[in-house]
Formats: C-alpha cells, structure tokens, sequence
C-alpha cells in the first residue's frame, strides 16, 4: 500500500509539474490597445466581411455543440430550444423565469429555476462559438486596436452580459478583415492567450457564414458545431406568397415570352430550349445564354458568317438587363438567392439578395406589395450603379396567354416611364 501510495505521488508530482511547465510556456498577459475610432472601423470592417445585415435579418439559427447540446434559436422572439439529456427547455431570452420546461418529453409544472439557468448558461457558452464575431458591437463591449505579428487586430472585452463578463478575445483577421481565429483571456481558462481556429465555416441559406468546428491551442481540443443552418421561415412564406398571386406555376410551364424594352429592343425567349430572339437597331441575335459560342448574329436580316463575340455579350448583357424588368418576381428562388424580411412603413417587404448570376452578382431588391401580394414597386441597391435604395414601380400587370402574370409598365424614379410593350407568354 506504500508503495501505491508513493507513486501515486510521484504521479501527481509530474502532473503539477507539467501543468506549471506548460502554464509557464504558454501563459501571455493580455495585450494592450487603444480604444477609439480606429478600432471601431476594424470592428466596422469585420462586420461588413460578415455581412452583418444577413445575421441581423436570419430569423432562425440551429446547431449543437459536441452533440452534447442541441439549439434551435428563433430570433425573431428571441426564443431558444435547448435540449440535453433528456431535457428540453423553451428559453424565453427576454423573460428566463417564464421559461418552460419538458422531461422525457412531458411538461414540467413547477421547474427547478436550476434547469433553465442551465440553459441559460449552455446558450451563453455555446452561442458565443457560434455568433461571436458579430457581437463586437454588443452593449457593455469594448474594442481596441492591437498590433499582432506586425498586423491590425481587434480586441474585445465583454464588461457585462453572459455568464462571465470581463473575458477578453484577441480577433485575428485575414487581408479582407475576415475572421480566422482569436486569442482568450477568460475566466474558466487560467491560462491566457489560449487560441481557437475561426476557419471552417459553412456559408448557410440566408447568406451567413457560421462554423463548424474549432481547434483549440490547449492540448489539441477541438469543439464541434454539428450540422449549422440558418432559415428565414416568414421570408420564404411570403415569396410563396408572391409566387401564388403572379402564377407561377404557369409561368414554369409557359414556352414562350415576348416584349420590348423601352421600345428600343426587342426580345422573343423560348424558355423550355433557353433560345432568345435579341434585337436592335439593325441587330438581331440568335443568343444561347448558357452556350454564346453558339449564337450567331444578323445584320440587317443577313446572317454573319462569325458572330462578333462583342456583339453576342452585347446581346446577353442586354437579355439579363431586360428580362430582369419582366420576370424578377417569378425568380424569388433562383440558385444564389437569399430571402429576407424588412420593415417598411410597418408593412412585410422582402429583400432578395443575388449572390450569384446575372450581369452584376451583390445587387438587392426590396419588394413592396400590394394587399394580394402583386408587387407594387421595389427599391433597388445596385453598388456596381451607386443605387442605393432608388426606387422603380411595377404596374399594369396583365395576365398572358399561358395563365402567369407579368407587368407592362414601370415608372421610375423622377418619373420616366419605362414600357415592357405588347407582353405574351403563350404556349
């Protein structure tokens, strides 16, 4: 038994004396910055790589964390699920204490207040390795501009809020002010200067990044974030909404659509082979939008023996212009598209986001409707033009041929009118 004993301590011995090596090693002093308008701008900078406005807009995140805990926060009311175990406790963020709790899948009538500061506190802890980046603007946040390795970087100390106010967190940010890991000074780790990747992100359906996972400095940890997603539920209902009132079943189906811009150009689209008819003073394009090598071109009606690939991205540019001005409204889902809800004069407006495609990718739409859903008019935010917000209106919709409905006039801003001509869509 002696001998047990002995080495027993000779063990625990090594073991203090590789804890002290490794706090000795590793331990940093929390750097110092200066506060003011330097730092916000990083922190401004930080956010805009983000895309703040997509997190402030998402209604709906989930995610666990190490399978251990499992989320789904609704924050549009602000209301989070937490479950572990054989817990589940709807946490009202706003007001803990009404909070409501289920075990084994049955209500509890009398909760123990222990449980939902459980919740409380695992929804603290868990969200922060989820949202952390976009909380350095949060109440009682501090920031400061530090250098690290020669380079801008951001630290942020949480004077109150959460479950451990004080931490400090050392943002590390790549040459587009991207977040790609932090440093920790925090109460729960004695050791300061521990760091985590910010590296594997997953970018999610309303058009926000979050992670899956992060490396920690301290003896390899890693803590997963399982399967992240992000919704926004009312935003799609009301794109649903739209699509419904305009037809747009009918409009999947329909073949053919005609119309003019501005009377200047002319267009006649075979939607099932994606084939447009394109012309122009004496121009006319025979376009393939997903194949421009196989355009050809006519000038005044006689076909050119090489199409002027000039001319045939004329043509495109001019194809995706133009029918944007007919049929944005039956393209509320397309690949690429995020989908959000604004305020605006008290009423449900929808912001569309297209990430991807069309001639200028980034540009926005926020859609006004009328009381049956029929857009009325939209803003436009188009960096590529400086449009920020102007707006355009889309009226005199008529319902064509085939069943769909499309719009045959728009007044702009100033009130020039723009004319989409004799539309049809027939089959």
């Amino acid at each position: 038994m002696k001998k047990f004993f002995k080495i027993l301590g000779v063990l625990l011995l090594l073991f203090l004396l590789f804890v002290g090596v490794y706090y000795f090693v590793n331990n940093e002093p929390l750097p110092e910055g200066k506060q003011g308008k330097e730092a916000d701008a990083v922190a401004t900078k930080m956010l805009g790589a983000l895309n703040i406005d997509a997190y402030k807009n998402t209604e709906i995140l989930e995610w666990n964390f190490r399978n251990e805990h499992h989320y789904k926060w609704i924050k549009r009311t602000n209301t989070v699920i937490v479950k572990w175990n054989e817990n589940t406790v709807r946490l009202f963020l706003d007001n803990p204490q009404s909070s409501l709790v289920e075990f084994k899948g049955i209500e509890v009538k009398d909760p123990d207040p222990k449980i939902i500061q459980q919740a409380q506190d695992f929804f603290n802890n868990d969200s922060f390795w989820l949202v952390a980046p976009y909380k350095v603007f949060d109440p009682g946040t501090e920031r400061r501009l530090v250098k690290y390795n020669e380079k801008d970087a951001l630290l942020i100390t949480y004077t109150s809020g959460g479950s451990t106010p004080g931490d400090s967190y050392l943002w590390i940010l790549d040459e587009n002010y991207f977040p790609v890991s932090f440093k920790m000074w925090t109460s729960i780790i004695p050791i300061g200067g521990i760091s985590a990747t910010w590296s594997d992100w997953k970018r999610t359906k309303t058009g926000i990044q979050l992670p899956t996972k992060h490396k920690l400095s301290l003896l390899g940890m890693e803590l997963t974030m399982g399967d992240v997603k992000s919704e926004n539920t009312k935003a799609d209902i009301l794109a649903h909404n739209i699509l419904k009132a305009i037809n747009h079943d009918a409009y999947k189906k329909t073949r053919f659509i005609e119309w003019s811009f501005g009377g200047r150009r002319h267009f006649k689209w075979d939607k099932e082979k994606h084939i447009v008819d394109v012309s122009w003073d004496t121009i006319r394009v025979n376009l393939y939008p997903n194949q421009l090598e196989k355009s050809t071109v006519y000038y005044n009606d006689k076909l050119q023996k090489n199409a002027n690939p000039k001319i045939v991205k004329t043509a495109w540019d001019i194809f995706n212009n133009d029918s944007f001005w007919l049929v944005a409204p039956h393209k509320l889902f397309d690949k690429g598209t995020i989908r959000s809800l604004q305020k605006l004069d008290g009423k449900d407006a929808l912001l569309i986001k297209y990430t991807t495609g069309g001639t200028t990718p980034g540009d926005s739409y926020l859609w006004l409707l009328d009381s049956t859903f029929i857009p009325k008019s939209y803003k436009m935010f188009v960096p590529s033009k400086k449009m920020n917000g102007v707006p355009a209106t889309w009226e005199n919709w008529i319902i064509t041929e085939s069943g769909t409905l499309l719009p045959t006039n728009h007044i702009l801003s100033g009130g020039r009118n723009l004319s989409m001509g004799t539309v049809k869509a027939y089959n």
